[in-house]
């Protein structure tokens, strides 16, 4: 067939130089495929030369060097025709999937970095509670080893071993310490609370007032009746009798 060269684009063209990296990724398959046969002793060993795995490895090599050499000679041939190879920068392509489907899929890989982050948050919070227990128990046992210390070191000086109480002013001041730790936190309670709303809780609301003044007049009434039955005036007839007796 004669057509031009521009419909046939066949070419015959020798293999591209190696790539120092392609070169690399042969010798560590190489030394892989070799590892492989010295720590099995039941697999028969293969020369590098007629393994077909290195083959198979070889083989797709000289395929991807056969079409890089191609591409570096076909390309200015196109060029030099006046064929454009590069897609303008205004190029729009037809998606092969819809918007819908795109907008289910960024949802879905949204939800799995929420998820993982999540994931990763919660992991943090357990890291932080383990070392949080593992300082309180540190703490508690160098306050167990200091305060044994101090027991230890007093029987040495009960019996005459030791001159001073040195030891005891270390034992004041780290106590006074503690203590002045533990009056500025109940300080901040006190001040701040232990979470949710601390002002305004004594303020008095309408529905508190109208309680307190019912229970008030009912006190009032109470206090009426039992002085209405404290001071009640006696009958005509009886002060009658208490005049007549005086």
């Amino acid at each position: 067939m004669s057509l031009p060269w521009v419909e046939r684009l066949d070419m015959v063209n020798t293999l591209a130089p190696m790539a120092p990296e392609l070169a690399v990724q042969l010798e560590k398959h190489e030394q892989k495929r070799a590892n492989v046969f010295k720590g099995n002793a039941k697999l028969p060993y293969v020369r590098p030369e007629e393994d077909p795995v290195l083959n198979d490895f070889k083989r797709e090599m000289l395929f991807h060097r056969q079409a890089q050499s191609a591409v570096l000679e076909g390309i200015p041939m196109l060029q030099q025709l006046g064929i454009k190879t590069r897609r303008p920068d205004d190029y729009f392509a037809e998606m092969a999937k819809s918007d819908e489907h795109m907008q289910k899929v960024r949802s879905n890989l949204m939800a799995k970095q929420q998820g993982q982050a999540k994931s990763e948050r919660i992991k943090q919070i357990r890291e932080q509670r383990k070392m949080g227990k593992m300082l309180a128990k540190q703490t508690k046992v160098q306050r167990e080893a200091e305060k044994k210390d101090m027991l230890d070191k007093l029987k040495k000086f009960r019996k005459g071993k030791l001159k001073n109480l040195d030891f005891l002013e270390d034992a004041k001041a780290l106590e006074s310490k503690q203590k002045k730790t533990a009056e500025n936190r109940k300080a901040r309670n006190k001040k701040f609370g232990f979470g949710g709303k601390k002002k305004g809780l004594k303020r008095n609301t309408k529905s508190s007032s109208a309680g307190l003044d019912a229970e008030k007049s009912t006190r009032r009434q109470r206090g009426a009746k039992a002085g209405a039955s404290v001071n009640k005036r006696m009958g005509k007839s009886r002060r009658i009798k208490a005049k007549g007796r005086k």
